[in-house]
């Protein structure tokens, strides 16, 4: 386990705030999410890591071979990696809740992570996720809360995949929130509010 296995922005949490754990799209970096934790939820604190795979240029958390194709062996060493990384922030910041969030491909070393170590967060919200394989039964999902967002018409990831992973999580148990927009994968109003709802339950 290591606090400094990614380039990333850190910062601790406040007394009773969560620290949230964002994990950006193919392309982005790890400023991509920061505005929309410190407007939702004012005092979290903040682990953003950087991935380092470069797909001309582009950064990710593991390679690809094509769209939607990915390196097996390569997702399960990288996810091994960002497990490690994101036990030390949670070991480093005892007591306090741990919500993550993650877009496109940030969404899926996030959901590769939750699958194999649960007990790591107590939120997580999956937006735009693109899961072409059966994971393994967890029973421990039944103890994290997840939102899953997408859109009906998404090229990039099919209507299909999305529901076929939310029946995955319901199967184990998983408290899951299912969110559906018309569009594509890009990010819309309805779904930012939905992430807002999940994220500040009571609030």
């Amino acid at each position: 386990m290591s606090l400094d296995a990614y380039h990333h922005i850190a910062r601790r949490s406040e007394p009773g705030a969560p620290l949230v754990f964002t994990f950006h799209g193919t392309g982005g970096d790890e400023h991509q999410f920061t505005g929309l934790v410190a407007q939702l939820l004012p005092g979290a604190g903040l682990v953003a890591p950087r991935g380092d795979v470069l797909e001309h240029g582009a950064n990710r958390y593991f390679r690809r071979t094509g769209e939607g194709v990915y390196d097996m062996a390569d997702l399960a060493t990288r996810t091994a990696k960002m497990t490690g990384f994101i036990s030390a922030h949670r070991a480093a910041n005892p007591g306090v809740p741990v919500y993550a969030l993650g877009y496109s491909n940030g969404a899926n070393i996030l959901a590769s992570v939750l699958f194999g170590a649960p007990d790591l967060f107590d939120r997580v919200v999956l937006m735009h996720p693109l899961i072409p394989w059966k994971p393994a039964p967890n029973p421990a999902l039944a103890s994290v809360s997840v939102l899953l967002t997408a859109g009906k018409r998404d090229p990039i990831c099919p209507l299909p995949l999305t529901q076929a992973l939310a029946d995955y999580l319901r199967e184990q148990g998983a408290p899951l929130t299912l969110s559906l927009h018309d569009g594509g994968h890009e990010l819309r109003q309805t779904e930012l509010d939905a992430i807002a709802g999940f994220l500040t339950p009571g609030a």
